[in-house]
């Protein structure tokens, strides 16, 4: 199930390739339609410029749509809709006559008619219990469920570490029923065991348990990254749930940075949706990101970067048929024991999860959107180079989620794919299309718009077709009614912003001019990341080691 290493399979290096040959062929057939016709590289062009204008138009929908989710699902008390899976025949009768207009009020109350009703369940049986039986159950009591937070971390300070602890112990969820698990890396030195031992002394009462694991340096079978981490803390952790007789089956796992934030409500917000839904061993529970933790000191490119991509986010979380994996998450811990945790061969351990759990599901398995968000930091270093330097190289290790191409293309084309992945051919392809594409476009569509109108033009300076010459005051054009959307996100964007730090003076009129480096942001830390990774993938020069992020506190 896992990654191959060493030499590829001629199969599995034509999917390694495909990302980056496609990207490359999409600029270049421009130049080529140019160079025969004219005519023929303009509608090309306009080809490929409409769609990306439809594409705007519902990403523009979705942008709305998931920002009113995400605040409505805010405001909900989820802490009290938990409680009320207690006695649902109770709580049911308290609410069924009522109306309100609060986010998803009439969901809660079918939930409350469905527990109510005692039902038993039998899930797959894929998932087996801790013992190796077929699991069995009915729906889980709300007082047995657990929450384990596995928070992993490499070299960060304390001044990251402690907010991030002291988000979880302040959500709303009972910290008697939160085992936090940090797990830290050897390599990250003396100083990062020290952290652990003053973390240990100052939380070890404020949780059912604390357990500090540290990840041994150079294991075999592992590349240095975040997935070993995590995969060697969860090991731990089932050790200690089986010394503390704690079924599996009633504990979720949430993957946890170590700059990240809770939103207070997440944990009931995922511990509900846990309770409520009858196949929850196959799913996984995922939150909006948001990189707003430092958003008022990073320079303006990184600002820019850290809307586009919280918005990126949001609109995920609207389109449930296409959600995967990303950053901080939640899964079922049992179905983690059952598939072997987080892949230890990869540097994009949260996307790729989505597909290990896929297959080992043999298809029945989905993400379930938490529209509560765990906020995060945005790059910040120690200098502007640096911070621009450090943007790059974190965008390029997210833009090697290019490799799961191979993984999922290999299975997806196999004549063994009904047996390692149980779905038929066109789902899965339809899912394997939409992996490529979404790779493809990162890299190509940025300098397409940008450029790719004066490339007919400039290639047939001599040309008479009318269609030729107007071509890029028509881009100019499909840009302009493109920036409507544009804004649509820069106003709501001052809706997600936390409040100015009193140290800074800068104004709120910043936020709005950032934006005119737009384009220039899109083609270096869009375009060329994504350029950069799928290359390494094209030659076979193997990103095998996770660059990770500094985490800079300014004070």
């Amino acid at each position: 199930m896992d990654l191959p290493q060493g030499k590829r399979t001629k199969l599995y290096r034509f999917f390694e390739i495909l990302p980056g040959f496609t990207s490359y062929m999409i600029l270049l057939l421009l130049v080529i339609f140019s160079l025969i016709s004219p005519v023929l590289g303009s509608y090309y062009l306009l080809f490929i410029i409409a769609t990306t204008l439809v594409k705007a138009v519902g990403i523009t929908f979705r942008t709305v749509q998931g920002y009113q989710a995400s605040k409505a699902s805010e405001k909900v008390d989820w802490h009290q809709r938990f409680l009320d899976l207690y006695d649902p025949h109770a709580a049911y009768e308290k609410y069924h006559r009522k109306k309100s207009a609060e986010f998803g009020f009439d969901k809660h109350v079918r939930n409350l008619k469905m527990l109510a009703t005692g039902r038993d369940l039998v899930v797959s049986e894929k998932m087996l219990d801790e013992n190796g039986k077929v699991l069995k159950v009915e729906f889980p009591k709300p007082g047995d469920i657990y929450h384990a937070v596995i928070m992993v971390a490499y070299n960060e300070g304390l001044e990251t570490l402690i907010p991030t602890v002291e988000a979880v112990k302040n959500t709303t969820f009972d910290n008697q029923k939160i085992i936090l698990v940090f797990g830290y890396e050897e390599r990250g030195g003396e100083a990062m065991k020290e952290n652990a031992k003053q973390l240990y002394e100052k939380f070890k009462d404020d949780f059912y348990a604390f357990i500090p694991v540290m990840h041994p340096k150079d294991l075999k079978g592992e590349i240095q990254g975040k997935g070993p981490n995590l995969d060697y803390a969860a090991e731990e952790l089932a050790k200690f749930l089986r010394k503390e007789k704690i079924d599996f089956a009633n504990v979720i796992a949430t993957s946890l940075d170590s700059d990240n934030k809770m939103h207070k409500s997440y944990l009931d917000n995922v511990a509900y949706e846990f309770v409520v839904h009858p196949n929850r061993q196959h799913l996984s529970y995922q939150p909006v990101s948001l990189f707003t933790n430092n958003i008022w000191e990073t320079p303006a490119p990184m600002r820019i970067i850290a809307v586009s991509n919280s918005f990126f986010n949001i609109i995920s979380s609207m389109r449930v048929h296409t959600l995967k994996n990303f950053a901080s998450h939640s899964q079922p811990f049992l179905a983690l024991s059952n598939m072997g945790y987080w892949s230890k061969l990869t540097i994009v351990e949260d996307g790729h999860q989505y597909w290990r759990s896929l297959f080992y599901f043999k298809g029945d398995y989905s993400v379930k959107p938490i529209h509560i968000p765990i906020y995060q930091d945005a790059v910040l270093e120690n200098g502007l180079w640096k911070t621009l330097k450090a943007q790059f190289i974190q965008l390029r290790r997210w833009d090697y989620g290019a490799s799961d191409v191979a993984y999922v293309g290999v299975r997806t084309f196999s004549k063994d794919r009904m047996e390692r992945t149980g779905m038929k051919f066109w789902p899965l392809f339809v899912k394997f299309a939409r992996l490529l594409e979404g790779h493809v476009t990162l890299a190509s569509i940025s300098p397409m718009v940008a450029f790719g109108g004066w490339v007919p033009k400039l290639l047939n300076a001599s040309s008479k077709e009318l269609l030729t010459f107007n071509l890029p005051n028509t881009i100019s054009y499909v840009q302009l009614f493109a920036s409507i959307g544009l804004m649509a996100t820069i106003l709501l964007s001052f809706g997600m912003l936390p409040k100015r730090p009193a140290h800074i003076k800068k104004p709120k009129i910043f936020m709005l001019l950032q934006w005119l480096l737009m384009p220039v942001v899109a083609i270096i830390y869009q375009s060329f990341t994504a350029f950069y990774s799928q290359t390494r993938l094209m030659v076979g020069n193997y990103m095998e080691k996770f660059d990770v992020t500094k985490k800079v506190v300014k004070k």
